[in-house]
């Protein structure tokens, strides 16, 4: 029997590489990974060809231009991946039949609730990074009406450089850091996201439309530096301090929790705590 075919974009990204990571528990599949490198979204001419020649059953957009602060200064490259970028792919799945899964983000939000957000709530991003990601949002959905989005936040793994990684490096490096405790949110371990998807495809369910997906719990990064440091048995001091001690070129959230019951009741999605699967990363970078 042909198995069917799941081109991953941005194969290269914290994402991408959770998946290559997983991969062999899915034999039913054939997994195809694309770099940036390999695959350019905003080059239709390259996507085109890749289409044709890998002739996906699914793909799953993992690439994406992430630079949250240096977004406020390259206004153009964000929205050109983000966005444009996103319209192209979503245009050259729905051509050739392709189920299309895009990831997206809770930074399509301003931040100002102060319940869990639900997918039908509305958008209003407080930076260009957001700004460029609601607008994929919408392109994706024009250009191909089958899409499934999913929404995430604060992703880390041992892949890539997230906060999970900064915080080990930099509690080797000094005795004492300063820790934002006022972004309110939960982190999402990218194997779990990766899992999460592949519950998707392997349910031949396909309900288009938009879902959200963190790990379990509500915390503060100031929270998740401190559980760093207790799983790590680091010395280092940690301090929390308000954002408004930390500038940064981009505005961020202050809150950021999403809502998962959609997906879990859609799918039947397991979501694991966020500290089990912290656990779980830093006994993986260790090794």
């Amino acid at each position: 029997m042909q198995k069917s075919k799941i081109l991953i974009t941005g194969a290269g990204g914290q994402l991408g590489k959770s998946f290559a990571a997983i991969a062999q528990r899915y034999s039913d599949f054939e997994f195809v990974f694309r770099t940036r490198a390999d695959l350019s979204l905003d080059n239709p001419v390259e996507l085109e060809t890749v289409f044709n020649s890998v002739r996906p059953q699914f793909c799953i957009n993992c690439a994406a231009y992430t630079a949250v602060d240096k977004a406020e200064s390259e206004r153009a490259r964000a929205f050109q991946v983000n966005a444009q970028g996103v319209a192209n792919l979503a245009k050259c799945s729905a051509l050739g039949n392709t189920k299309l899964i895009h990831i997206s983000t809770d930074y399509v939000f301003n931040g100002l609730s102060e319940t869990p957000y639900a997918e039908s709530d509305p958008v209003n991003p407080i930076n260009v990074y957001g700004e460029s990601k609601a607008e994929g949002e919408v392109l994706a959905v024009e250009n191909n009406a089958e899409v499934i989005i999913i929404r995430t936040a604060w992703v880390f793994s041992e892949h890539g450089s997230n906060f999970v990684k900064t915080m080990i490096r930099l509690m080797n490096e000094r005795t004492q850091l300063n820790v934002v405790s006022d972004q309110i949110g939960s982190p999402t371990y990218a194997t779990d996201l990766a899992a999460a998807v592949m519950t998707i495809i392997g349910s031949r369910k396909w309900l288009p439309g938009i879902y959200h997906y963190s790990n379990e719990g509500k915390i503060s990064w100031y929270d998740f530096a401190l559980a760093i440091k207790t799983f790590t048995s680091s010395e280092c001091v940690i301090t929390p301090i308000a954002t408004a001690a930390y500038p940064t070129p981009a505005k961020r959230p202050a809150y950021s929790l999403l809502n998962t019951e959609k997906i879990r009741k859609s799918y039947e999605v397991n979501i694991p705590n966020w500290k089990h699967s912290l656990a779980v990363c830093i006994d993986r970078l260790a090794r």
